[in-house]
């Protein structure tokens, strides 16, 4: 296929005449590739979306651009009377709600784990997981319209969405039961980890059964192949971006079969920051900012189910759902892994770049 580069470098050889077999090098090709890499370093399509996107206009919380730090003393004092309102009134009711909704989900899940299997202990594991996540998100002053509830997951399934923060996983929680899926952790996480375990079959690996893709994806497969057990949430980007924009979906979700149940997650800046930038905060103060913003304004799209087709492989099939995630939360789809976060670009990306320059260079003939 012809590369994206080769109608602009046209352009810049519009001048000089073409050889008739096609190919050849040309100066000004060079020019091409000085202003792609000039762009890389003042803005690419990648690094800003691992930082809160700007702002229009100043929604008097901390986080801001260079330009509104001092803007008027009217906007300077209502600023302060916010820090006061925030951090003196709000804050402690927030912690408060969310050390009772992590409490009652620790005991409200072991206490449900004593008691046999049966419908009666679904029941009620589904009724204390809601009430708890419920609970937390009142402990963020989180509020979140559903659309299209018709398409909600079922069990079964798979759900997948994009990925902004932990806090996803309240957002979605408080309107039905997920199992999650995740690493063993241990402090506080492993505590809760373990006790929701007991009330409800969520999946939980250990850092060495992580490595093993195989594993991870048989058991996966075993639990949505149990119709009666919950869907599976996933966030199939592997990391958080600022929620301006969608990245690659790492095909593994894909791989599994059963349906797939896409949600589109769109935070409202203008009343909190919801995007976790892990390089720079912990999670301890990363949840002490949601709990000192004005709220947690949210929007959550349920898509209708989708299914592999046929002759469509995990790519393909994680791109069509990728797009259709950005599509309704009017994310910008990008098709670059979010790996790029803490790794660099990959020797094989760069080397398929300079093939797909190489065989314009030489001419189309020998480009395979």
């Amino acid at each position: 296929g012809r590369s994206a580069e080769e109608p602009r470098i046209g352009e810049l050889r519009r001048s000089r005449p073409k050889r008739p077999d096609g190919g050849d090098f040309t100066l000004s090709d060079v020019f091409y590739f000085s202003r792609k890499g000039l762009e890389s370093i003042v803005e690419d399509e990648v690094t800003q979306r691992f930082s809160s996107e700007e702002l229009v206009s100043w929604n008097l919380l901390t986080r801001t651009n260079n330009n509104f730090h001092y803007v008027s003393l009217r906007l300077t004092v209502l600023w302060g009377l916010g820090v006061v309102i925030r951090y003196c009134i709000l804050a402690p009711l927030r912690i408060t709600l969310a050390a009772i909704g992590i409490s009652w989900l620790v005991i409200g899940t072991t206490v449900v784990g004593l008691l046999p299997s049966s419908r009666v202990k679904n029941w009620l594991s589904e009724l204390v997981h809601l009430m708890c996540y419920r609970i937390c998100a009142r402990g963020l002053s989180a509020t979140v319209h559903y659309h299209n509830k018709q398409n909600r997951p079922r069990k079964g399934g798979i759900c997948v969405a994009n990925h902004t923060s932990p806090i996803d996983v309240v957002i979605l929680a408080n309107d039905g039961c997920y199992a999650m899926v995740g690493q063993v952790h241990g402090g506080l996480m492993g505590v809760i980890q373990r006790s929701m375990v007991k009330s409800c079959p969520h999946i939980w690996f250990e850092r060495s059964e992580m490595k093993d893709r195989h594993l991870v994806t048989q058991r996966l497969r075993d639990h949505v192949n149990d119709k009666t057990k919950l869907p599976i949430l996933i966030f199939p980007e592997g990391t958080c971006i600022n929620n301006t924009s969608v990245m690659m979906f790492k095909k593994g979700s894909f791989e599994i079969g059963g349906t797939i149940y896409p949600v589109a997650i769109k935070y409202d800046p203008q009343f909190g920051d919801a995007f976790w930038n892990s390089a720079k905060y912990n999670m301890v103060s990363y949840l002490l900012r949601m709990m000192t913003s004005w709220a947690i304004v949210c929007n959550v799209w349920y898509l209708p189910a989708m299914t592999q087709m046929e002759g469509e492989d995990a790519v393909q099939f994680a791109n069509r759902v990728k797009s259709a995630i950005a599509r309704q939360g009017g994310l910008v789809d990008l098709s670059w892994d979010g790996g790029l976060k803490r790794d660099k670009v990959k020797n094989t990306f760069k080397e398929l770049e300079q093939k797909k320059y190489s065989s314009m260079v030489v001419g189309d003939d020998s480009s395979d």
